[in-house]
């Protein structure tokens, strides 16, 4: 039997990168799998591609209701949530002296208050021994040049993996965090470097990674599908680190 077999799981940010990933290992072990994303268009092609066992909710996680209407979705077709995976989020990286408030705002209200909102609202459809699951970074341990926001809103989500698993706890409810590295995804080409920035930010990582290379969004998805599953039922406030070596050889 397949180690999320009928499971229900719903993947934010699911529609490109680890999210479609983890989407794919998801269903390949049997779940069914709801993922949401914004571009309407990215999300019926990640939908057509994973096939009948997915469908998506267009849903940004910075909108509560939109995320009241996701939940209310879920809950009319499926009823419960057995795993989320709280993954969306963004990473435009400055240095210091350009960031901006709008630029702070956007960054925590995606990455820390959609994620909290993201974990709360599905309260209601948490099973008893759900495993709920936090895309935070290796930023949170480390020190980037230009990433000073965005290792801040991964710290954060840092705290709440912890907090949420010791509030949830007395339902059976897990949360853990996975922190992957420098991974090979579309999300590179959003972060509002220059495509020579972007690969010189990736050759200072490699550099920095024992094992010489990025890894691949379908590692941090084996990953997840780990914590989703009861082989991981007496994991819960961890953090799961997939660097290479990064931060911690």
């Amino acid at each position: 039997m397949s180690k999320l077999n009928n499971k229900v799981a719903v993947i934010t940010g699911g529609n490109s990168g680890i999210g479609l990933a983890t989407a794919r290992r998801f269903i390949a072990d049997g779940a069914q799998v709801v993922i949401t994303g914004r571009n309407l268009k990215a999300l019926d092609t990640a939908v057509a591609e994973l096939g009948e066992r997915a469908i998506g909710v267009r849903s940004d996680v910075d909108i509560v209701d939109d995320l009241n209407r996701l939940y209310a979705q879920v809950k009319e077709q499926f009823g419960h949530i057995d795993v989320l995976f709280a993954n969306a989020g963004i990473a435009p990286l400055l240095p210091i002296e350009d960031v901006t408030e709008e630029h702070f705002d956007r960054l925590f209200n995606t990455n820390v208050r959609g994620l909290f909102f993201t974990v709360q609202k599905a309260l209601p459809l948490l099973t008893e021994g759900a495993s709920v699951i936090l895309n935070a970074s290796v930023v949170a341990q480390s020190g980037l040049p230009n990433t000073s926001i965005y290792s801040a809103t991964k710290a954060a989500v840092r705290s709440l993996g912890r907090t949420l698993a010791a509030e949830l706890a007395p339902r059976g409810i897990r949360v853990n965090v996975v922190s992957p590295g420098l991974i090979e995804s579309p999300f590179w080409g959003k972060v509002g470097l220059s495509k020579d920035e972007v690969d010189a930010f990736g050759a200072q990582v490699v550099q920095q990674t024992p094992l010489g290379r990025p890894g691949k969004p379908e590692e941090i998805a084996a990953t997840a599908a780990f914590l989703a599953s009861d082989d991981a039922s007496y994991f819960t406030g961890a953090d799961l680190v997939a660097d290479g070596g990064m931060i911690q050889v």
